[in-house]
């Protein structure tokens, strides 16, 4: 589909890409500042922070946005190659894509809330706080309420993804998610911009979790990763599952 890839963090990526698996900064309304962390119904991950990544914050243009509990989870792939080594090479390639996020798309900052390596290793993107509803530049009129996992590779039809990576995908779903959204369930939103898959103003009904193509002409995350989109549903429920169940009783001995 894009036939230039970033390879092993070359801070070259192509307009194409972006255009495909990425979105407007900027959606329609007045969402309320509510740096809040909303409860959590499966425990936080590990996440790699951008400070760990070095993020350009002097870059940053635009304090972060926040839009309330999150209603959907959006699965992205950055069509990067598959071949790059996780300590090696993956801070560079986040640097990379969040210039070409920020000069190359004149967005606010990196688009993705989330991304995951190969290795299920998950990095802050956007910045805003982890815990917190921000909202991100990931999904053509849908921004709102939602959050965009990317998954750093390229992942058409005959890719394998990595068994690890799609566990880390999960349990951000699982953690974002609030206590009353079914991972694997449906849910209506409007669509806030004419340039998404829906006109303005349209109600749609989606998957809890969805990929970009759902919402959005694109062929983004992939056949092979949206093909995996219901074991990523069901896997997130099972977390989540698991979290609420309570701890085993320990008996003494008298």
């Amino acid at each position: 589909m894009w036939p230039h890839r970033l390879r092993y963090g070359i801070p070259v990526l192509p307009l194409a890409l972006l255009m495909a698996c990425g979105a407007s900064g900027h959606t329609a309304g007045q969402e309320q500042q509510q740096p809040h962390r909303a409860p959590a119904a499966a425990p936080e991950p590990a996440i790699v922070s951008r400070q760990s990544w070095h993020a350009d914050e002097h870059d940053v243009r635009e304090k972060p946005v926040y839009t309330g509990p999150v209603e959907v989870v959006f699965v992205h792939h950055t069509d990067n190659a598959n071949d790059y080594d996780c300590k090696r090479d993956v801070p560079a390639m986040l640097r990379a894509i969040e210039e070409q996020h920020i000069d190359g798309q004149g967005w606010d900052d990196l688009g993705y809330n989330f991304l995951v390596d190969r290795c299920g290793t998950i990095y802050e993107g956007r910045a805003g706080g982890v815990g917190r509803p921000v909202r991100g530049a990931h999904t053509e009129g849908f921004n709102t309420h939602s959050v965009g996992i990317a998954a750093i590779g390229h992942f058409e039809k005959g890719q394998p993804v990595p068994r690890a990576m799609l566990e880390a995908i999960a349990e951000i779903a699982a953690w974002k998610l609030p206590p009353d959204v079914d991972p694997r369930g449906r849910v209506r939103l409007v669509s806030h911009n004419d340039a998404s898959r829906y006109p303005k103003g349209t109600a749609v009904e989606m998957n809890v979790i969805s990929g970009h193509r759902d919402a959005y002409e694109t062929d983004c995350p992939g056949d092979a990763l949206y093909g995996k989109l219901p074991w990523l549903r069901r896997r997130a429920a099972q977390l989540r599952h698991a979290a609420a169940k309570p701890p085993p009783l320990h008996h003494g001995d008298g």
